[in-house]
């Protein structure tokens, strides 16, 4: 596997990355999910893709559990916040109070 440093926090990941969208959370099983996290681990991908907004939060799930397997600090994983969570006035876009909720539910 190819790592690139990503820029300057120091930090090496993979030049392949996973992501979730369109998939976990929703047309694939959690178990089918945690393999293909296993099997892209284990070949040395360390930088997995995901946000809020896949499968309403599912996906974030599906990796978390996924990921719980290995060392945290052996993966970098990404995700993002913006779109809409629900309904509320406060509940999409880039304001603190969103960005905040996301990352504390």
């Amino acid at each position: 596997m190819e790592y690139r440093r990503l820029g300057r926090a120091g930090m090496r990941v993979s030049t392949i990355s996973l992501g979730s969208w369109l998939t976990y959370g929703g047309s694939v099983e959690e178990e089918n999910a945690t393999r293909c996290v296993h099997a892209a681990y284990e070949q040395g991908i360390n930088f997995f893709d995901t946000a809020n907004v896949y499968a309403r939060g599912r996906a974030e799930e599906f990796v978390g559990r996924a990921l719980k397997a290995f060392p945290r600090d052996s993966f970098v994983l990404a995700t993002k916040v913006y779109f809409p969570m629900g309904d509320g006035p406060n509940d999409k876009g880039l304001s603190r109070k969103h960005i905040i909720r996301c990352c504390t539910q």
